[in-house]
């Protein structure tokens, strides 16, 4: 670079400055480059003068009405040719960012949503956004909970976590459902008692699971006997053998909705609500000292949604 082009830190170029240099070098012109720009010609005179102060170097040279430039104009339009093309696509992308047609989503969930819930809503929200990349973890919610807090994900769906100042939360109290095989006797009833279920076989979480424990509490409730024939860490695989008429199952809404949107009617197993109201507790989670995205925002407001028409809908 010559030495009288090298850019103090004092330097204040500005992008009209660069713009009316541009045009100026095309047009050879002022007046043709300040009818391209839309602007005055003084305006486009002052700009190029305001531009050769701040550089310290003359630019151009008039020779019969036009715009002759300098070796150093010749040199720097390279440079303003690179800024001007910079701010243009960093303007353009930062224009489809904001139209939620260009970023990144980091999502963490829970199992139960991970399957089947959380791949649809994400595919139906990324239909129309092909430049949009989407990572989805399925992890424990207490591993979603240090991922968020350490601003590791955008986004976390688990259960709810201990109140945190590292952690905004969207609560819900998710009400379990009880899935019966479909021939089952007990499927003609809308709503299904711990004392209905007393002595038959069931499948249900590991042992210490907040689940679990509701379960067996609402089966006290009623003096009735919780019979755990089946041990899972989540209820998808409990699904399959209650399909297969060889328990019954207290099961989280959200697993419930998934299976009955992948499974063609007849479905083999119905969901029915159960009483005492066994409720999980399951949180949309953001990082609290990070801004969300646009993106992640609306992605958020579409689970939020799904979650409250599971809850009624089951």
């Amino acid at each position: 670079m010559p030495k009288n082009l090298r850019l103090s830190k004092t330097m204040n170029l500005s992008f009209r400055q660069l713009q009316a240099f541009r045009e100026v070098m095309r047009t050879g012109s002022v007046s043709e480059a300040a009818r391209i720009l839309g602007r005055t010609q003084p305006a486009v005179s002052a700009l190029i003068a305001n531009l050769e102060a701040e550089l310290g170097i003359a630019l151009f040279r008039r020779q019969r009405n036009k715009m002759a430039p300098t070796p150093e104009a010749r040199y720097f339009v390279t440079e303003a040719e690179a800024i001007l093309d910079r701010l243009s696509l960093s303007t353009r992308t930062m224009r489809e960012i904001g139209a939620l047609t260009k970023g990144r989503l980091n999502i963490a969930c829970m199992p139960a949503a991970s399957s089947l819930l959380m791949p649809q809503l994400l595919g139906e929200f990324l239909l129309d956004k092909p430049d949009v990349k989407a990572s989805l973890m399925m992890r424990a919610s207490p591993v979603i909970e240090e991922w968020i807090a350490s601003q590791q994900y955008d986004i976390g769906l688990g259960e709810t976590p201990k109140p945190t100042a590292a952690i905004d939360t969207i609560d819900f109290d998710m009400k379990c459902v009880c899935a019966i095989p479909a021939g089952d006797p007990l499927a003609e009833h809308d709503t299904v008692q711990a004392h209905h279920l007393s002595g038959r076989p069931m499948a249900g979480l590991q042992e210490g699971h907040p689940n679990l424990i509701a379960t067996q509490r609402a089966f006290a409730n009623q003096k009735a006997s919780f019979a755990q024939r089946f041990e899972l860490r989540t209820f998808h695989p409990a699904l399959t053998l209650v399909e297969k008429g060889l328990c019954y199952c207290i099961c989280d809404p959200i697993t419930a909705a998934g299976y009955a949107n992948m499974q063609p009617e007849p479905r083999p197993i119905v969901f029915r609500a159960f009483h005492p109201q066994v409720v999980l507790k399951v949180s949309i989670m953001q990082p609290a000292h990070r801004p969300p995205s646009a993106l992640a925002n609306e992605f958020v407001l579409q689970l939020k949604a799904a979650l409250e028409q599971i809850n009624n809908q089951l």
